[in-house]
């Protein structure tokens, strides 16, 4: 212990050199905390730990990503799959050095860029707090009965008594203090956890408020939440504002059954697809919320950019520039088999073998609202499940995901509350543009020669011009195995090249 600095007042020049000299003799050690901080931390064995397969149910905003997909070259928005691979990896639930393959990545509904999701669903391994360590090859051996026993398990199992046998009895009783304290070998195992990882709020934490993980179910080890679905649903929103809903929910049922859409989607060369028919269970126009309507839209499977092209042309139909009929025709694709009308009243309707050119709907409106699973193939589950009337902790209000959401939902609200007042602001002193459609529609005025017509691509979009051009009347685009084969002596095979060029230096090496 050092001196006061008030006593060194009575030391004499003698002392005052022998203290110095006795700390230049005995340094002060340096702080191993400056020292701890450089080392590197210890690395995370993956290995050491229980790994089972769930799947995961989220949501996201797509306006604020470049799509669901990881893309290996740099985006300017970031992916919707990135950032939960991140946080899966920030949280130490899966490797990032083994990457999406190792841990069995799979997806259900590829979205594009800006388009969103309330009910995506991934399927991967990841790590558990339940279970045994085991090799790779033997994850493949767990049966379901497993799977169902370990989600059983999520729920806390009482602790019991434990006989210890029986002790020291008479006058030797009071030895049993004597005993040396157990060695490692001599005491008994840890007690397994009976709880499962945090994985919903674990995954929030440190996910953006854009993506949110909802629930969780234990599937087996087969499970794919690609090819395990048994439906996709989309919703596409829109303004029925100039639009004839009859005419549109007409063409809707129209595409119900099985039918060629190759007319109806964009073709991408790079999956080389020469079948490109496709089920749908349902189409229904349906009022949504604040006077808005969705498009329901159910199928088994759906092509790329799908239903942005379906909703494209029942917007035309809505509008009056097309009729409903225009559906039997983009599906009538085959010369060799041509199909009949819908309807008994309408003539055959012509073949249109290529693609009529024409723009899809926006993205922001669509939403993939629900991938369906058998009943017996998902049991979704949140980390905890909190009685009725339990009083919640300030812990359990913060990470209280429904409240979360709500208050996003709010402020959304008010957003749209202070548009309205900005648009009727400029009501006071702008006259809105003459309402066309729907075309011949009663209450409409008629297309005067030479107006401009703006018709309606979702989310107030719109694609204007002076002279609408029928669909079947329109420039066609290549048949599908022109654009296949273009891509295989183009992009294709210089891939191709790439490809075996990166086997041929990896052999070398």
């Amino acid at each position: 212990m050092s001196p006061s600095p008030a006593a060194y007042e009575s030391w004499t020049r003698e002392d005052l050199i022998a203290r110095l000299v006795r700390l230049d003799s005995h340094p002060p050690s340096r702080h191993t905390k400056r020292h701890q901080q450089h080392q590197q931390p210890n690395s995370f064995d993956f290995s050491a730990h229980p790994r089972r397969k769930i799947a995961l149910k989220f949501s996201y905003n797509g306006s604020q990503y470049a799509g669901l997909e990881f893309q290996k070259d740099m985006t300017v928005l970031p992916t919707v799959e990135g950032v939960l691979f991140e946080a899966l990896s920030h949280t130490r639930l899966i490797d990032p050095a083994a990457g999406f393959e190792d841990c069995g990545w799979e997806k259900c509904g590829r979205t594009d860029k800006g388009v969103s999701a309330a009910g995506q669903v991934v399927s991967f391994w990841v790590r558990s707090a339940l279970g045994d360590v085991q090799k790779p090859e033997e994850e493949l051996l767990i049966t379901e009965t497993d799977v169902e026993r370990d989600g059983k398990q999520n729920e806390a199992q009482p602790t019991e008594d434990v006989d210890e046998g029986p002790g020291l009895e008479g006058d030797f009783a009071l030895m049993a203090d004597w005993d040396e304290p157990p060695t490692n070998s001599s005491r008994p195992p840890p007690a397994k956890p009976t709880r499962e990882f945090s994985y919903i709020s674990s995954l929030n934490n440190v996910l953006p408020p854009t993506i949110r993980v909802i629930a969780w179910s234990p599937v087996t080890p087969d499970f794919s939440a690609r090819f395990s679905c048994r439906y996709r649903h989309y919703k596409y929103f829109f303004n029925p504002q100039g639009l004839d809903l009859a005419a549109m929910q007409d063409a809707a049922s129209r595409l119900v059954g099985e039918h060629d859409f190759r007319n109806i989607c964009k073709v991408d060369a790079s999956k080389q697809l020469t079948i490109f028919t496709r089920r749908i269970l349902s189409a229904d126009i349906n009022p949504a919320d604040n006077g808005v309507y969705v498009l329901d839209l159910i199928g088994n499977a759906f092509l790329y950019n799908q239903v942005r092209h379906i909703m494209a042309v029942l917007f035309l139909v809505g509008t009056g520039l097309e009729r409903p009929s225009v559906i039997d025709a983009l599906l009538n694709v085959d010369p060799e088999a041509p199909r009949g009308s819908s309807r008994e009243s309408e003539g055959t309707p012509p073949v249109v073998r290529g693609k009529p050119e024409y723009q899809m709907a926006d993205p922001l409106p669509l939403m993939l609202w629900e991938c369906g699973y058998d009943a017996d193939a998902v049991s979704w589950r949140t980390d905890e499940d909190h009685e009725a009337n339990a009083v919640l902790s300030q812990r359990d209000i913060s990470n209280n995901l429904y409240q979360g959401m709500q208050s996003l939902h709010e402020k959304s609200l008010i957003h749209t509350v202070l548009d309205t007042h900005f648009l009727r602001a400029t009501a006071k002193h702008h006259r809105p543009p003459p309402q066309y459609f729907p075309v011949g529609h009663p209450d409409v005025q008629l297309v005067p020669k030479g107006s401009i017509l703006s018709i309606p691509l979702g989310a107030g979009t719109f694609r204007r011009g002076a002279k609408y051009v029928p669909l079947v009347e329109r420039p066609r685009g290549d048949l599908v195995e022109v654009i296949n084969e273009r891509w295989r002596k183009g992009k294709g095979a210089r891939q191709m090249e790439r490809e075996a060029l990166a086997a041929k230096v990896d052999e070398e090496e």
